[in-house]
């Protein structure tokens, strides 16, 4: 099972999209919240080059927000990728 990462805010819908998809799926997932926190939001922002949230890593490689993920799932290489299948 891959080691799967997401930086987060509360109140963030994107941020609640990834993490449902996640549950899902039934894959585990550390879940970093950034609200109130710049040292983690600047660890993020290094990470991923990317200053939105959800950013969202599996096994260390970014691949971008909810709707990454999601089109990922559409196109059928998630489960792949969370070695689901």
């Amino acid at each position: 099972m891959p080691e799967i990462t997401l930086y987060t805010t509360p109140f963030c819908p994107f941020c609640d999209r990834a993490k449902r998809l996640l549950e899902m799926k039934g894959v585990p997932f550390t879940d970093i919240g950034v609200m109130g926190n710049p040292e983690l939001r600047r660890e993020m922002e290094a990470r991923s080059g990317g200053y939105t949230v959800p950013q969202i890593f599996i096994d260390g490689e970014p691949i971008g927000g909810s709707d990454e993920l999601v089109a990922l799932e559409r196109a059928g290489e998630l489960d792949s990728i969370l070695g689901l299948s």
